[in-house]
């Protein structure tokens, strides 16, 4: 993993894009962090990672930061797929799995 200045890199594209999004809806309505977190319920350190992307969110976190900044959940994640996802050694669709399972019986 390389470092900047000591800082981690973003766990994942998909990370850094959240908090990209999420950032942008914060300067939009004129808040600091503190406030967003604050809003939110949440330590100002770890709402900082997921602006960094170094965070990874769990689903009711999301929401929250959606609510707080007035966005439907959608806006923060739109256009994101597995291919933003960090590398895994492999990746099957269920419709793959179910494909394969069925192959597999009338073998």
């Amino acid at each position: 993993m390389a470092y900047s200045w000591g800082m981690p890199e973003p766990s994942s594209a998909a990370a850094r894009l959240f908090g990209d999004r999420v950032r942008e809806e914060r300067q939009r309505l004129g808040l600091s962090q503190d406030e967003v977190a604050h809003l939110a319920g949440m330590n100002v350190s770890n709402y900082g990672k997921i602006e960094r992307g170094v965070g990874n969110p769990v689903l009711h976190t999301i929401i929250r930061l959606a609510v707080v900044v007035g966005v439907d959940p959608a806006v923060l994640v739109t256009g994101m797929s597995g291919e933003h996802l960090p590398p895994v050694l492999e990746t099957f669709t269920a419709a793959d799995y179910v494909k394969e399972r069925k192959a597999r019986r009338t073998s």
